[in-house]
């Protein structure tokens, strides 16, 4: 049986302020494309699939037109899908009885009552039946009711429960979908800036990946680079689209597995998938980063077969960095920067002016006290310095803190 596996569409994200729905497009045009040459048995989702609980009409229009292009193209092919932390159960969840039967399964929230079980969809092929379980992103509180006193778990224990009272035979193929942070002990996954908001401080909602080592492959969501999580069966597949600068150096792709029988372990590979706008850091001098600019528009021209012209835009997505030393050289520097790039995302300066401005401010701040530093970030944070009452309140919690060491 041959699997896809994606994650994280986004749909309906911006990068900065640019409206990301045309790149949408045309990645998951790509994905059908693959999906033609491969001829999976099954798409599985893992999640994310808006950006926001409460998508635009244009991020609706962008997923149905891809689930009406994927049935359309492959109309055998079993589609498996589940909520992420970004998306909104109920939303999802519409048309889900007619989407069954044109075989797209679709689960939003994980069993509530003890009556309740997980979405299993089972399927054949030549060496038997394969079973594959949707669990959609779960928090302890959506399952607290599942737990005899009702008490209030970790996330690891709230998703072990829900696993556990399936019963799952272990004897059988098994696929899992999942949407949470998984990690064990000395094997956390890589993070960028662009899930920070996703993953709680402190690491509270880690998931114990060893819940997921009996299942012959587990088909993450909810992290933006592709990986494994200690065991090669059990992987996130990344987002279609890089989504922020910290994105810039991953390599996205569908993740393609092949199950064979029972006790063979699947067969994994990549098809990578490239978008028409790339997302980048540009670094230099004020002429160097106009150049590569004109440069990387003549050579966008020449591979669609027009003739390159100097003046033409490079269309990527840019956060320039300018080393210019001389601050004239900088003058009209937007504007100029401007006539040559589509997408600017930023500009910033990093010259000997700015570093010696950093490294003087690091020295005042190395120089601040605990309370210092918290008065500080008291300010910032409302605007306001503190009273008197809180200063004596603070430096209270300080002496307490001092003896407690």
């Amino acid at each position: 049986m041959k699997l896809f596996h994606i994650s994280d569409l986004h749909i309906g994200r911006s990068l900065h302020k640019y409206n990301l729905g045309q790149c949408q497009r045309e990645v998951f045009d790509e994905i059908i494309r693959l999906a033609v040459e491969a001829q999976p048995d099954v798409m599985m989702i893992a999640g994310d699939i808006f950006d926001k609980p409460v998508p635009s009409g244009e991020a609706y229009t962008v997923f149905d037109t891809f689930l009406n292009d994927l049935t359309d193209a492959l109309p055998r092919m079993t589609v498996l899908i589940i909520a992420g932390n970004h998306d909104s159960a109920e939303r999802l969840q519409y048309a889900s009885t007619f989407l069954q039967k044109h075989h797209i399964y679709i689960s939003v929230l994980p069993p509530a009552d003890p009556q309740e079980h997980l979405k299993k969809v089972t399927l054949e092929d030549e060496f038997g039946e394969v079973d594959f379980y949707l669990l959609p992103f779960t928090k302890p509180s959506y399952v607290r009711r599942l737990f005899e006193d009702g008490r209030v778990v970790t996330w690891s224990e709230a998703v072990a429960e829900v696993l556990y009272r399936e019963n799952i035979d272990y004897t059988r193929r098994n696929v899992i979908l999942s949407h949470q942070f998984y990690a064990s002990e000395g094997c956390e996954p890589e993070t960028c800036d662009s899930e920070q908001t996703s993953i709680a401080v402190g690491g509270i909602d880690q998931v114990d990946v060893d819940l997921l080592a009996d299942f012959e492959y587990a088909a993450l969501g909810h992290l933006h680079g592709s990986q494994r999580v200690k065991y090669p069966h059990v992987r996130y597949s990344g987002t279609p689209l890089k989504y922020s600068v910290s994105e810039e150096y991953q390599k996205k792709s569908v993740v393609q597995i092949v199950l064979g029988p029972k006790g063979q372990p699947a067969q994994i590979s990549f098809l990578p998938l490239s978008a028409r706008r790339d997302v980048r850091t540009v670094r230099g001098t004020l002429d160097e980063i106009l150049k590569d600019a004109m440069d990387r528009a003549a050579g966008e021209q020449a591979e669609e077969g027009q003739v390159p012209e100097r003046e033409g835009k490079c269309r990527d997505y840019v956060s320039i960095i300018l080393t210019d030393d001389d601050d004239g050289l900088l003058t009209d520097a937007k504007e100029k920067l401007e006539e040559c790039y589509d997408h600017i995302l930023e500009i910033r300066v990093d010259n000997r002016r700015t570093r010696a401005r950093f490294e003087d401010s690091v020295a005042v701040q190395e120089e601040w006290t605990l309370s210092q530093a918290f008065s500080h970030f008291f300010e910032d944070m409302n605007q306001r310095p503190m009273t008197e009452q809180e200063t004596g309140v603070m430096e209270q919690i300080w002496k307490e803190m001092e003896g407690l060491s």
